[in-house]
């Protein structure tokens, strides 16, 4: 008994982890069809030279390490939906913890990042 027990408290506390952190990892599949969306917004999270050597068409680059990020993201409109990504995923998942402490409600990551992206043969734009 005392192992069910165990074992339900430690699904409530990985529940409350996942849901805690706020962050929405998709797949290249998922976030390929959230950026196709009407009204979404992509964020590259990259630094310039990294958006510039290639992004996913439409996005807006906001440089995670900019040391401006808080400001900028203060001026977006926190009820519209965003898709977040990087160049692995790493910046952009905190990136999108940053927007959700911010008040951001629909914030999503691309897991694995444009690297992801590219090996799944979708494309670029300079």
């Amino acid at each position: 008994m005392s192992k069910v027990i165990a074992s339900l408290a430690f699904i409530l506390l990985l529940a409350g982890c996942s849901s805690s952190s706020g962050a929405t990892d998709l797949s290249v599949a998922e976030f390929a069809g959230k950026v196709a969306e009407a009204g979404v917004i992509t964020l590259d999270v990259r630094t310039p030279g990294e958006f510039d050597q290639g992004h996913i068409e439409g996005s807006r680059l906001i440089d995670f390490q900019s040391g401006n990020f808080e400001n900028e993201i203060a001026a977006l409109d926190k009820g519209k939906t965003y898709a977040v990504y990087c160049r692995s995923g790493n910046r952009s998942g905190q990136a999108v913890k940053v927007m959700r402490d911010a008040g951001f409600k629909n914030v999503y990551n691309l897991n694995g990042g444009v690297i992801d992206w590219a090996n799944a043969g979708l494309p670029l734009v300079n």
